[in-house]
């Protein structure tokens, strides 16, 4: 029999994996009899295109606007009457996203103030809170390396300084918000195998 569908939300820097991550538990959860939503932000919809021109640099935005952009984005992600995540969940599936909004609070607070990024995504996190947010933590040198040899050119946030800057945010934010918010914290430099296995064993604890 299907288990109680589940919110997961699987966060990381760029080139930690994550994405493999959330693909691989989708596959767990699935043959353990979920019915399995993926999704990611920012979104396939139109903002989230539009974030996506921003972060290859096709369009050169400032940086509040930009998490504006993905509060708009999120916002849509989780109220679409058709296929948001609210209603995925309503509909009895399990959902798993890559990047909500702890994203948006370790990366725009490399420019502002953190507690502006929170109470910006504050309604987000009322609708809707995650059953787990999972941290794949990969050290940022590899994650670099990871970048340049899988694409031709880096996005926004793509170098070392600003990296490490998100990595500390989001360490920073899992500890500011560790009272209100399920966060496992998963070592991500190790095979993928071995990544998910810990994944697992940390979602599958919710399941039982």
């Amino acid at each position: 029999m299907p288990k109680q569908n589940l919110f997961i939300a699987i966060e990381g820097t760029d080139g930690s994996g994550k994405s493999t991550q959330a693909k691989l538990l989708a596959e767990r959860l699935t043959r353990d009899g979920h019915n399995v939503h993926t999704t990611f932000e920012p979104t396939d919809r139109s903002i989230g295109k539009l974030l996506r021109r921003i972060l290859k640099g096709e369009l050169v935005v400032d940086q509040k606007a930009i998490a504006g952009l993905f509060l708009a984005d999120r916002l849509d992600h989780l109220l679409n009457e058709e296929t948001g995540l609210v209603k995925k969940l309503a509909d009895g599936y399990s959902v798993i996203c890559d990047r909500y909004y702890f994203s948006s609070y370790a990366y725009h607070s490399v420019y502002m103030d953190m507690d502006w990024v929170i109470d910006c995504n504050s309604m987000c996190a009322d609708i809707l809170r995650p059953d787990l947010n999972v941290f794949i933590d990969v050290p940022v040198e590899v994650c670099i390396a990871r970048i340049q040899s899988n694409r031709a050119s880096a996005e926004l946030y793509e170098t070392g300084e600003i990296l490490n800057k998100v990595r500390n945010n989001y360490l920073a934010a899992f500890d500011r918000l560790k009272g209100v918010e399920q966060i496992a914290v998963i070592d991500g430099n190790r095979s993928m195998n071995e990544v998910a296995e810990e994944v697992w064993s940390t979602v599958g604890k919710l399941v039982q």
